[in-house]
């Protein structure tokens, strides 16, 4: 009777990992992805392009400006609140802001490989419109793991990145140490491997405070870039508040003008 009841004390915590594991495996998409608040009405948006089935909802910015931006935002961005800032940032650019599935008015359920050929579509369709644009690319947060792998596959001019990370799996394993994460983690946006062969100019915007992404994974991802990026600090801002700093704007402004054609 001893040696069950001391297995069953030594079983108790082994239980209680197991079940902390599990319940992470099981929920680490709502963890990820906050499509909920970002919800819009499809007739609010102006520009659309389906692919396999699903529409994709946004808007575009600067209608016929001669270079073209696309930005992919944060896990709980509402995209649509950037139009005036980025209209009066970009002047030369259309920019296109297009929610990922399962945001704002998109259709569809967000997965890390659904959010990676959308996003490889979005840039086809941005090409396919203005065919001899240099394109730029802004990813903010989670966006920079998907700008970064489409830095990857496509031709992009300049690549900005906003609180990026080394990998999705690899942040998630800094709030969660005492967990295997690394190894549960099925949406890993490993931007470090993407980027190990883009040759462009590369912007990096951190936020001092930044609650979210640790400085660590910023610096690692930085550390592991073929050339040295640019890279504004913003000490006093965090995760979700760089974006209102008064630098912002100017930082991503000067970054991506590109010169005219000669």
């Amino acid at each position: 009777m001893r040696n069950k009841l001391i297995l069953g004390l030594v079983a108790l915590p082994v239980l209680g990992y197991s079940a902390a594991c599990a319940w992470l495996y099981a929920k680490q998409r709502e963890l990820l992805y906050y499509p909920q608040l970002t919800k819009a009405e499809v007739q609010q948006t102006d520009f659309g392009i389906a692919r396999n089935g699903v529409m994709l909802n946004g808007w575009l910015v600067n209608i016929g400006k001669p270079n073209a931006i696309i930005y992919f935002g944060g896990n709980a961005e509402r995209v649509e609140e950037r139009r005036d800032e980025f209209a009066q940032w970009f002047p030369e650019s259309s920019v296109y802001l297009v929610p990922y599935r399962g945001y704002g008015a998109s259709e569809g359920t967000p997965t890390e490989a659904d959010l990676l050929e959308d996003a490889l579509a979005v840039y086809d369709q941005v090409r396919a419109r203005q065919p001899d644009a240099p394109i730029v690319v802004i990813g903010r947060s989670l966006g920079s793991g998907v700008a970064s792998y489409v830095a990857s596959q496509r031709p992009v001019t300049k690549l900005a990145l906003v609180t990026p990370f080394d990998s999705m799996a690899d942040v998630a394993q800094a709030h969660y140490p005492w967990l295997p994460v690394r190894w549960l983690v099925q949406d890993r946006y490993e931007s470090t491997r993407y980027l190990a062969k883009y040759a462009g100019p590369i912007l990096v915007v951190r936020a001092g405070k930044d609650q979210v992404i640790p400085a660590a994974n910023t610096a690692r991802l930085i550390a592991a870039l073929p050339k040295p990026p640019q890279i504004v600090d913003f000490p006093n801002a965090d995760h979700n508040t760089v974006g209102a700093d008064s630098g912002y704007g100017k930082a991503l402004s000067a970054f991506a003008a590109v010169p005219p054609s000669p």
